[in-house]
């Protein structure tokens, strides 16, 4: 259906996950160049809209004020009554991205199919094993289209910035299973301090901001490091990855932010599979995996084996350091 002319695409709903999205935005202008292309993200990641590839129109989903399915169906019936699209790409796999795309009523309504899914969805197709969720995203276009094509660049648009003599460490995630341990934290933190002049700047979140104060009070030298836990809002967390020389992180949204800004991004992986989700781009990112334990990887947001992530626990910091000198040495060249 390349001559459609009004395309609407329903955005995923995690932080990393909307950054890998960028590729098939890309991918839906290339097929598309004559196309009127919108997007509908949730409330809390909608920020990343302004560095996004060029869009028309986006709408803007607030699960609080549109909840359950019926919320979801409302909230695209409201869109119909704008606009008539012709293509609705549903890139999350949940029923209630497909309850809304049905209640837009595009002629073409594509996703992967899931649940009751392919009942909502004029063309649903199955998700292909071992590829990476940029790659998977893209994918679907592919098999909409019945065509092959290179996955674009995964990229955020910002504007060009002095790299800073900076190493800025996110310790946290959503999972307790990809989030560094209190101790562990401290530990790899304190080898650092020692064997690096670089400033070190501890970021998180409002709900991340007291985990993050723990850590702090616990480092054995808190010479030039600072705690900027809740101090930035996201575009200005944006400003402060782009800016700085390296991200050691563990596997969450910042690490895919940072990796799309042209950061060099130093992954600390846990549970998740970096095959599938780790930052896209290999030229400035760096995997670290203990892939010691019978049970790497897990995707479970807990740990079921040992309670404790004990893949994150025995990374060595000795390892992790000589990592991070490394890519600082990288991006001063």
């Amino acid at each position: 259906m390349k001559q459609a002319q009004h395309i609407l695409i329903r955005l995923p709903n995690w932080l990393g996950d909307m950054v890998m999205s960028t590729a098939f935005v890309k991918a839906v202008q290339q097929l598309y160049p004559h196309a009127t292309i919108d997007v509908i993200a949730k409330k809390g990641i909608d920020f990343l809209l302004d560095y996004f590839p060029t869009h028309s129109q986006r709408f803007i989903f607030n699960k609080e004020e549109y909840p359950g399915l019926t919320g979801a169906y409302k909230f695209g019936k409201q869109i119909r009554q704008q606009k008539k699209y012709d293509i609705f790409f549903c890139l999350p796999d949940s029923i209630s991205s497909a309850v809304m795309g049905h209640a837009i009523g595009a002629l073409k309504r594509v996703g992967y199919k899931k649940e009751l899914r392919s009942v909502l969805l004029t063309n649903a197709y199955p998700k292909k094993k071992n590829l990476h969720r940029a790659e998977e995203y893209v994918d679907l276009l592919q098999q909409f289209l019945n065509t092959s094509l290179p996955t674009p660049p995964v990229e955020l648009a910002t504007e060009a910035v002095e790299r800073k003599n900076i190493l800025i460490v996110n310790i946290n995630s959503e999972a307790s299973s990809r989030r560094l341990p209190k101790e562990k934290a401290v530990s790899i933190i304190n080898t650092l301090r020692k064997n690096i002049s670089e400033e070190i700047i501890l970021v998180g979140s409002n709900k991340e901001a007291a985990f993050v104060e723990e850590v702090y009070n616990a480092l054995e030298n808190k010479v030039n490091i600072t705690n900027n836990a809740n101090k930035t809002n996201l575009p200005q967390l944006i400003t402060l990855l782009r800016s700085a020389n390296v991200l050691l992180t563990t596997d969450s949204g910042p690490a895919h932010v940072a990796n799309a800004l042209g950061t060099h991004t130093v992954v600390l992986f846990g549970a998740g599979n970096e095959n599938n989700t780790a930052p896209y781009n290999k030229t400035n990112r760096t995997i670290i995996r203990l892939g010691q334990l019978p049970c790497e990887p897990c995707i479970s947001n807990t740990c079921k084996v040992y309670g404790a992530p004990e893949c994150l626990l025995r990374l060595d910091e000795n390892i992790i350091t000589q990592q991070v000198i490394a890519a600082l040495k990288k991006q001063k060249l």
